[in-house]
């Protein structure tokens, strides 16, 4: 059990520890985080015949409340279909000098973030929301041509300012991942606070739970699970005013144990990173990938496409 007490200063280390813990194994099939962020376009990335056209289309979002148990596939139904593209940021942000090298693979420059959101529109990437990934997965609904996910985890601050407007610009939605301690923080890296997080909500993006703070969910015993996963659902469902139902795991770690318990407790999908997916339960282990701060525009697509590549 964890004591709420030991963590007073826990929201100013919480990402040093995730970087410090060594995810590079994360990283996409083909990656190259020795690269520098540039800001030339992605040349080898496909560009949209009519991009105003392309950012416009839109299929219908299905909720899934209104899907009858008995006409959601099975996991091998699930697995089978092509996998979406999902982008997982943290901090987007210029790099500092006291940033160390492996810090710099999970920090975006503010130029490097908007050459890639500029890049997926002129390449005719479309966004969509966790409820019409599950809606694809699970019925095989519709999507839009070319979809893409961006999520972004633990709840910095520089999401809502820089990379929200970003977004938007393009027409784009995101899926922010809360880590619930450290909501309204202050300090070297702050973080959002009850109102930024219920605006975003009501503009139209997803607010999903990332654990109270970012304990790793291989290690739950005794009360963790009411108080990384109950309560920070509560406490986004009280800000929101709607239901939490899409989790991200902290450094992308799960364990089989995990996903009926997040099932359970209302959970419709679950966000790891790079790792293969549970063949018994692929909606609590959807694969994501980290854009690496140090990959080049370019870099980023191709690490992109080639990580979903279903062929």
């Amino acid at each position: 059990m964890i004591s709420r007490n030991l963590f007073p200063f826990l929201a100013a280390i919480c990402l040093s520890t995730f970087i410090a813990s060594g995810l590079t194994g994360c990283q996409s099939k083909g990656s190259d985080t020795a690269e520098t962020a540039d800001t030339t376009a992605a040349t080898d990335a496909p560009k949209a015949d009519k991009p105003d056209e392309a950012k416009a289309e839109t299929t219908p979002t299905v909720d899934p409340a209104s899907i009858p148990a008995d006409k959601i596939a099975d996991a091998a139904t699930i697995l089978a279909r092509p996998q979406v593209p999902i982008l997982c940021y943290h901090q987007i942000r210029d790099w500092r000098p006291s940033d160390s090298q492996t810090s710099k693979d999970y920090i975006i420059p503010v130029a490097a973030f908007r050459e890639q959101m500029q890049m997926l529109a002129d390449s005719g990437y479309h966004t969509i929301l966790p409820d019409q990934l599950y809606a694809y997965m699970t019925t095989g609904a519709p999507l839009p041509k070319k979809p893409v996910m961006l999520t972004f985890d633990d709840g910095d601050l520089d999401q809502y300012t820089v990379a929200a407007p970003e977004l938007e610009k393009h027409g784009f939605k995101g899926t922010f991942f809360i880590m619930t301690v450290a909501i309204g923080r202050h300090g070297k890296q702050p973080y959002m606070d009850k109102t930024q997080i219920k605006d975003l909500s009501d503009r139209g993006h997803t607010i999903g739970a990332h654990t109270w703070d970012h304990h790793n969910v291989k290690k739950y015993q005794g009360d963790d699970w009411k108080i990384q996963i109950e309560e920070p659902n509560a406490k986004l469902e009280s800000i929101v005013g709607k239901p939490i139902k899409y989790f991200a795991y902290p450094f992308g770690l799960w364990n089989k144990a995990a996903l009926p318990e997040l099932q359970k407790r209302g959970y419709l999908a679950a966000f790891t990173l790079a790792d293969k997916r549970d063949d018994q339960m692929p909606l609590y282990t959807v694969r994501r990938i980290i854009a690496g701060g140090q990959w080049k525009t370019k870099t980023m697509y191709r690490n992109m496409i080639q990580s979903f590549d279903d062929k």
